[in-house]
């Protein structure tokens, strides 16, 4: 994969074409093969015929997770368990794991997209790549590995944790480019310093990180910290894995999502209403050329909206704003763990690594924010009182800020565990 593929910066009517067909054949497949599309589309009344252009499949019924889980294990499989060349599972973080399968045609098209994703952040040929993705069900490790790989890098399959051989292996084999979660590349920068070693000294040039929502500020933190470019690369078990969008470096204004691969919507979480590109609501994504298990209309939980292309003919997605599943509800207040990151992360006082932790005391719930701060600041009480205020300005609830010494907080090899919630029932 010497360079960008030609559709990438295609005439939006040629992308549109191939979407038509593609839809078309993902739709006749899904029918065909797989019995809960054909009881799904005939009792919503609809048939694959009946798409004429890409915007017809708002007609179509969506999916959802629970569907998935509903015909565990192999139950939305379109093709014959034997033609099945690997399985994964979902992480399983908020409920319970779902399977996914890839025929070695699916395997073939995963890599050539996270290999697309690399290039657009900046990546080549001969560079070398450390995987600090998980490998296993989860499909980081083994998504970005053979990816790195298509593209023509060298990859350095460390998986998750063991931070300090992490760390030794950066020093020893000078990688350029990291894969991880935002939260580990932190913990990453942190053992770098807690050896004495300067993070922007490191060979570390670029970052593809994913799998959990992060923000602006952490980008910033990461980026002046390794003094990289830190890029953002979106995918999903159900839909594929990593790779199914990715930041461009030269932009670094949101995910390309693979248009040729991927067909997006942005609907109303409460109505399922489409909405038009611009206007923020939860992501829907169709595979296209999925052949071991195609997904229609699949309701991905992430709140985002779609944005002209820029880099790429194809659209953008916002940055990830956060799960509809992950919102808290604090005295009639919408609240993501996103937007308290945002905050904090304004303050050059405070880390990026805290913790939320909810209580309920006497029928009132309660939000205390759990914050590292910076050497020398723990017994400093301004920063909290500043960050009180200004949650308090910006989101409109009240909060109590506990600035605890570094290291306090728990740290994650994977999807960072921010929210506690400790609230009990009462009658």
């Amino acid at each position: 994969m010497p360079g960008l593929d030609a559709i990438e910066t295609a005439s939006r009517d040629e992308l549109t074409a191939l979407q038509t067909m593609r839809l078309r054949w993902s739709l006749e497949h899904a029918y065909a093969h797989v019995p809960h599309y054909r009881h799904a589309f005939d009792a919503a009344g609809v048939h694959p015929d009946d798409l004429r252009e890409p915007a017809d499949i708002a007609r179509f019924p969506f999916t959802t997770k629970q569907h998935l889980r509903d015909a565990y294990p192999f139950g939305m499989f379109a093709v014959p368990r034997e033609d099945i060349r690997r399985l994964h599972a979902s992480s399983g973080t908020t409920g319970s794991a779902t399977v996914v399968g890839y025929t070695q045609s699916d395997l073939d098209a995963w890599a050539e997209l996270v290999a697309r994703s690399i290039f657009a952040a900046g990546g080549r040929a001969g560079m070398m790549v450390h995987v600090a993705y998980g490998y296993g069900l989860f499909t980081g490790g083994l998504g970005a590995h053979a990816g790195a790989e298509r593209l023509g890098c060298c990859v350095v399959p460390v998986s998750g944790g063991m931070t300090p051989r992490q760390v030794q292996l950066i020093r020893d084999l000078r990688p350029d480019i990291l894969m991880a979660t935002p939260s580990y590349a932190l913990v990453i920068m942190d053992e770098l310093r807690a050896q004495g070693l300067d993070p922007r000294e490191t060979s570390l040039r670029t970052a593809l990180c994913g799998a959990e929502p992060w923000s602006e500020g952490m980008r910033a933190e990461l980026e002046q910290g390794f003094a990289m470019d830190a890029v953002d690369l979106y995918g999903l078990s159900e839909v594929l894995g990593p790779g199914v969008a990715c930041e461009c470096v030269e932009s670094k204004d949101g995910p390309h999502v693979w248009e040729d691969h991927f067909y997006p919507e942005i609907i109303d979480p409460d109505t399922g209403a489409v909405l038009p590109d611009g206007a923020p609501g939860e992501l829907v994504l169709t595979t296209l050329s999925r052949q071991a298990m195609p997904v229609i209309r699949y309701r991905t939980r992430d709140l985002s909206c779609l944005l002209p292309g820029t880099a790429r003919t194809m659209r953008r997605m916002a940055r990830i704003a956060g799960r509809s599943d992950d919102m808290i509800v604090l005295r009639g207040v919408n609240v993501f763990p996103s937007q308290i990151e945002e905050l904090l992360l304004r303050d050059a006082r405070l880390s990026p690594h805290y913790q939320i932790e909810l209580r309920r005391d006497e029928r009132l719930d309660r939000m205390i924010l759990h914050i590292e701060a910076r050497p020398g600041i723990e017994s400093d009480p301004a920063p909290a009182v500043e960050l009180r205020h200004a949650i308090k300005q910006a989101l409109g609830i009240s909060v109590d800020v506990t600035l605890v010494p570094a290291g306090t907080i728990e740290r994650s090899v994977g999807k960072a565990k921010r929210v506690r919630d400790l609230r009990t029932i009462t009658p």
